[in-house]
C-alpha cells in the first residue's frame, strides 16, 4: 500500500472515529504543545494542576499559562488556539451535534490567544472575550489581547465580524479593533502592529502546514499526523501491511515507556504519551510487535474512546502499564525519567539518545531525522545541530493535585519534581537488551498482549 493509500486510509479511520463519538455527543481534542509553566484544570474537582503534553481537552476544561508558559490546543480539522505568556481560555463548549458537525466554544479570559480557524462545512467556531463573540465561518488567523481595561483584536489571515455591546464591526486582514472595556465596549479601529509572540505563531503555523500535508492533503480529521510524519515514518512491514515507527527507537524500546494515566469524569483513567507525536497512535489503531522490526503502530479505527490503546503480538516478558485502583482524587501517576535530547553549549547542539523517540526535540527543529535515527541506532546517540529556539522546559513534567496551585497564572511555583500524596507505580528506563523488553513496574503484571479494555467517554 503506498503512502498516499495510507494517508487516505488513516483519514477515513480518523473520520469514522470522530462519527462514532456522535451517539455521545462528546468531543476531545489535544493539548498539542507544552512549553514552560502552563496549568490545566480539567474539571475534575482538583483545580489547577501542571499541564503536560497530549492531555485530552474536554468541554468545561481551563488552560492557563505562566509567565515562561506558552500552549497549544489543536482541534480534529487541523484548527488551533495557542496561548502566550500569562494567558488563560476555557473550552466552554466541545460537542457533536446530532449531524456529525462539529460545535466549539473558547472563551478567552485574559492575556494573549492565537486562533487559527479551518473552515470545516457545517462546522461551528465561536470565540468570545469580554462581552465580545466571533462566529467563525471561513477560514481565518487572528490575535485576542485582553487586560483589565482593554481588549484587541488583530486579523492576520481572511476576515471576521465581532458582535458586541456596542454593536458589530468587520475586521479584514491586517486590521485590529480595540474595544474600552470600561466604557461599554467603545472601539475604535486601527491597523495591524507586530505582537511579542507573533513569530512564535507564525512559526508553530509553518510547521502544521508543511507536515500536515506533506505527501497528501490530509483530512480534516487527521488532528496529530503532521506530527507522525515529523517524527516518524511509514513502511511496508512483509506480513502486517503499513506501520508506523517513530525515529530514535531500537530493540529495548516499547511505545508505553514515557506516559501517565489522567483521570476524568465518565472515562476513569486515559493513558498520555509523554511522546511529542504521542496522539493519534494512543487512540485510533494498535500498537504491534514485529519480530524484525520492533513495536510499531498500525492505523485502525477507533471505535470508542481508548482509555489504552490495543496491542498486538507482545513479546513473553511486555508488561502493558496498568491503570490506578482507588480514588479518582489521585490525579495523575507519575511515570519515571529517561534518556532524551540532551541541549548542549552551545545551545544550538544537542545530544540525542537512541530508544528516547523523540523526546525533547522540538517541532521542526533539526532535518534529516531518520539519517540522524540511523545514526543513533548504530552508536547509541548522535550529537546533531538543531534551530535555536528556545526549549523551556525539555523533559516532560507530571504532576499530581497535591502539588501547591497558583492563584494566577503568573505567580506558578516551578518544581523540579512532583510532591505524591500516596505510592504511586513507576517506570525507569529499560535495563534488558531483549527486543520489546519493558521496564519494571510496581503495578501488577499483565497477562501480555490483547486489546486493552476501552473506557467509555463521558456523558453530558
Amino acid at each position: 500500500m503506498g503512502t498516499v493509500k495510507l494517508v487516505r486510509r488513516l483519514a477515513a479511520i480518523l473520520l469514522f472515529s470522530t462519527l462514532c463519538f456522535a451517539d455521545s455527543q462528546v468531543r476531545i481534542v489535544r493539548l498539542s504543545s507544552v512549553d514552560g509553566d502552563v496549568q490545566v484544570d480539567r474539571n475534575t474537582g482538583q483545580g489547577f494542576e501542571r499541564a503536560f503534553l497530549n492531555l485530552p481537552i474536554t468541554q468545561g476544561v481551563k488552560l492557563q499559562t505562566g509567565n515562561d508558559g506558552r500552549a497549544e490546543v489543536e482541534f480534529e480539522d487541523g484548527s488551533v488556539v495557542r496561548l502566550a505568556p500569562s494567558s488563560m481560555v476555557e473550552f466552554s463548549r466541545l460537542a457533536l451535534k446530532d449531524s456529525g458537525a462539529k460545535a466549539s466554544e473558547i472563551r478567552i479570559q485574559q492575556g494573549t490567544a492565537y486562533v487559527a480557524f479551518r473552515d470545516t462545512k457545517d462546522d461551528e467556531f465561536t470565540v468570545t472575550f469580554a462581552r465580545e463573540t466571533v462566529a467563525l465561518k471561513d477560514s481565518a488567523h487572528f490575535r485576542v489581547q485582553m487586560n483589565d481595561t482593554t481588549a484587541t483584536i488583530a486579523v492576520m489571515k481572511g476576515k471576521i465580524k465581532v458582535d458586541g455591546i456596542s454593536g458589530s464591526v468587520d475586521v479584514g486582514k491586517n486590521d485590529a479593533v480595540s474595544f474600552d472595556l470600561a466604557n461599554h465596549d467603545q472601539y475604535e479601529t486601527a491597523k495591524l502592529e507586530d505582537a511579542p509572540f507573533d513569530t512564535w505563531d507564525k512559526e508553530q503555523g509553518k510547521y502544521h502546514d508543511a507536515y500536515t500535508s506533506r505527501n497528501q492533503k490530509i483530512s480534516p480529521y487527521a488532528y496529530g499526523v503532521g506530527d507522525l510524519n515529523y517524527y516518524g515514518n511509514f513502511f511496508d512491514a512483509p506480513g502486517y501491511g503499513m506501520v508506523w515507527q517513530p525515529y530514535f527507537v531500537g530493540a529495548g524500546w516499547n511505545p508505553f515507556m514515557d506516559g501517565a494515566w489522567a483521570w476524568y469524569p465518565g472515562t476513569g483513567y486515559t493513558w498520555v504519551s509523554a511522546y511529542p507525536w504521542g496522539w493519534t497512535p494512543y487512540h485510533c489503531g494498535s500498537w504491534l510487535f514485529m519480530q524484525s522490526f520492533g513495536w510499531g503502530w498500525q492505523p485502525g479505527a477507533c471505535g470508542s474512546w481508548y482509555g489504552f490503546p490495543p496491542v498486538i503480538n507482545a513479546p513473553v516478558n511486555f508488561q502493558r502499564p496498568i491503570p490506578p485502583s482507588g480514588s479518582p482524587g489521585r490525579g495523575t501517576i507519575v511515570m519515571g525519567p529517561r534518556p532524551i535530547a540532551r541541549p548542549m553549549v552551545p545551545m544550538h547542539r544537542m545530544v540525542i539518545e537512541n530508544n528516547s523517540a523523540g523526546l525533547g526535540i522540538p517541532r521542526g527543529s533539526i532535518r534529516d531525522m531518520s539519517h540522524l535515527s540511523s545514526q543513533a541506532r548504530q552508536n547509541g546517540s548522535v550529537t546533531t545541530s538543531f534551530r535555536p529556539t528556545p526549549i523551556v522546559n525539555p523533559r516532560p513534567v507530571f504532576s499530581n493535585p497535591a502539588m501547591s496551585r497558583p492563584s494566577s497564572p503568573g505567580n506558578s511555583p516551578r518544581v523540579s519534581s512532583p510532591a505524591r500524596t500516596a505510592p504511586a507505580p513507576s517506570m525507569s528506563a529499560p535495563r534488558s537488551s531483549g527486543a520489546g523488553a519493558a521496564p519494571p513496574m510496581s503495578a501488577p503484571r499483565s497477562s501480555g498482549g490483547g486489546s486493552a479494555p476501552r473506557s467509555a467517554p463521558p456523558r453530558n
